[in-house]
């Protein structure tokens, strides 16, 4: 809320939206026994005097799935190939919009695309809004944006996937040289920590969802969500020399694979804590 003023100046009527739009997860938490958050972020964004009661637990990453693979490849939709250890630069949403910085990469790409003229960029996302508003009737974000930079970009060399088939996403990652992942303040996308797992270097936007994940320098690269200029520039770097960023890459799988895995992790930890909340003489199991 008021994070972006070139699309939402914070206002009193967005704050009363805000906390109406808030106030049945709060209503829900109260007669609740516990509450579950995937996140940390997540979880500080409620009450003080809910907070207690929230144990955080990731959903999970199937790592087995989500690994290096060096012979991994893409079809892209003109027919040409890609393979890992090609200049590729990777962009995820499930739709392209502000909330997730479609509008600083974009603004960012002819930079990168003059610096860089083997580089193949892949933007994978629908046309529709998840979150935030809808732009002026019949346009789309991906369009505008697009329009904003399009006499300036070879447009031979960026590749609009659309919405993808799981594997082909899996595949995409195994291939990424440079993965940019930008948010608001918001749910953090479960594509970044899946990348991460498949060893990519993630350059992600300095922001809270974000830093919970990724520390600059160490197990990937942050930068200010609206710098576009810091952002063609620490992407031209990685994808120059993506030998200088191996071990972030290593780091970054190992973070998931450490503290976020599905089978050796997150999913224990919810298995004891749903059964830590077993029968109590006022609250008996179904059917008992």
């Amino acid at each position: 809320m008021g994070f972006d003023p070139e699309f939402d100046k914070p206002s009193f009527d967005q704050v009363m939206i805000a906390q109406g739009r808030a106030a049945h997860l709060g209503q829900a938490l109260i007669h609740a026994d516990a509450g579950l958050s995937p996140t940390k972020w997540q979880a500080s964004t409620h009450p003080p005097a809910l907070r207690d009661r929230i144990k955080v637990i990731f959903d999970g990453v199937d790592t087995e799935v989500m690994k290096p693979d060096a012979a991994a490849s893409v079809t892209l939709p003109n027919g040409q190939v890609i393979r890992a250890g090609d200049e590729v630069l990777t962009f995820v949403n499930r739709n392209l919009e502000p909330y997730r910085g479609y509008h600083s990469f974009m603004r960012a790409l002819p930079a990168i695309l003059a610096d860089r003229p083997q580089a193949q960029v892949v933007i994978v996302g629908g046309d529709d809004v998840s979150y935030g508003r809808a732009p002026a009737k019949g346009q789309t974000w991906k369009e505008i944006f697009l329009n904003e930079v399009r006499d300036r970009i070879d447009l031979n060399r960026v590749h609009f996937m659309g919405k993808v088939p799981y594997p082909t996403f899996v595949a995409l990652m195994q291939v990424s040289r440079v993965h940019a992942y930008l948010t608001y303040p918001f749910v953090l996308s479960w594509s970044m920590l899946e990348a991460m797992s498949a060893g990519c270097l993630v350059i992600g936007s300095r922001t809270p969802p974000v830093q919970e994940l990724i520390e600059d320098g160490v197990n990937g690269r942050l930068v200010d969500f609206f710098d576009v200029e810091g952002w063609a520039k620490l992407v031209t770097k990685a994808l120059a020399r993506p030998e200088r960023f191996n071990d972030l890459r290593r780091a970054a799988r190992d973070t998931i694979v450490q503290n976020y895995d599905l089978k050796t992790v997150c999913l224990p930890r919810m298995v004891d804590w749903v059964e830590s909340f077993g029968p109590t003489p006022d609250r008996g199991l179904i059917g008992a």
